[in-house]
């Protein structure tokens, strides 16, 4: 169909952004979170099985405590992620009940991934969480990832741990819903003939080369970590679609083959 694409999935890893779970200020954006949770509500109720990656647990806590930037200290920033944590599943579990869906919390370093009997076990329990038709709520576990010498736990960020949580687990796509609306021939920030790529097919040095910059100051992204998640999803002969997450129900036009963001899909 012309002005549509195709896309089969029916195991589906979202991503969402702290710029999408809150407000410029760190407090969090209701309107935002339920429209996720009733969007990914009713793609569980279609028979698909959705897993959700979510950042914020810091941006949240920053706005709870009334901080406006983020701390240098490593033991400061994962007391902060713990309080924003339970807040940020407190909604969750709030909103999801709403659409009757049941949800549980995943929390992942990389050892733990990379560890193979650990890495079993994760895999089982989000296998019987999507059996049950439960959403699993994944994050990295901010209050205890560390990444120095040889105590290699971070992941770096969530756009990273998305792509290896859908590739481990086999999903064919992967939603990043970010702030910005896909991947640009430049920074759309800065320049106002910048261009919305649709689909990108591989991703190169010149692919890397236009996309600079860091993500908002409540998160740690950036282009250039969606773009290495990208690479990984392309790598696995997995697709993954980049666009803006101001609206959450996207998804459901996303999943419909609407010609929105960008798509990362290798030839077939």
């Amino acid at each position: 169909m012309i002005g549509k694409r195709q896309l089969v999935a029916r195991r589906i890893v979202v991503k969402v952004g702290t710029s999408t779970l809150t407000h410029a200020n760190g407090k969090l954006n209701l309107k935002a979170i339920d429209q996720l949770c009733y969007t990914l509500s009713g793609l569980v109720n279609e028979g698909k099985q959705v897993v959700l990656v979510s950042s914020g647990a810091i941006g949240v806590g920053l706005g709870m405590l009334g901080m406006s930037e983020r701390p240098d200290s490593i033991p400061q920033q994962q007391a902060i992620a713990a309080v924003g944590q339970t807040q940020l599943m407190t909604v969750y579990q709030q909103r999801f009940a709403i659409y009757g869906q049941k949800i549980g919390q995943i929390l992942l370093t990389h050892d733990v991934v990379d560890y193979p009997t650990s890495h079993q076990n994760v895999l089982n329990t989000f296998e019987n969480l999507l059996r049950l038709n439960i959403i699993p709520i994944v994050n990295e576990n901010d209050t205890v990832a560390v990444d120095e010498l040889d105590h290699h736990t971070k992941f770096g960020d969530n756009d990273q741990l998305s792509a290896i949580v859908a590739t481990m687990i086999d999903a064919e796509l992967l939603i990043m819903l970010s702030d910005i609306e896909g991947f640009f021939d430049k920074n759309p920030r800065k320049y106002t003939d910048a261009s919305l790529i649709s689909r990108i097919t591989e991703i190169d040095e010149e692919t890397f080369e236009k996309a600079g910059g860091q993500g908002t100051k409540l998160g740690t992204g950036g282009m250039i970590t969606k773009l290495k998640a990208a690479q990984k999803m392309l790598r696995a002969d997995k697709s993954m679609i980049l666009a803006s997450g101001e609206n959450p129900s996207i998804i459901f036009k996303l999943l419909q083959g609407d010609l929105l963001g960008t798509l990362f899909q290798a030839h077939r």
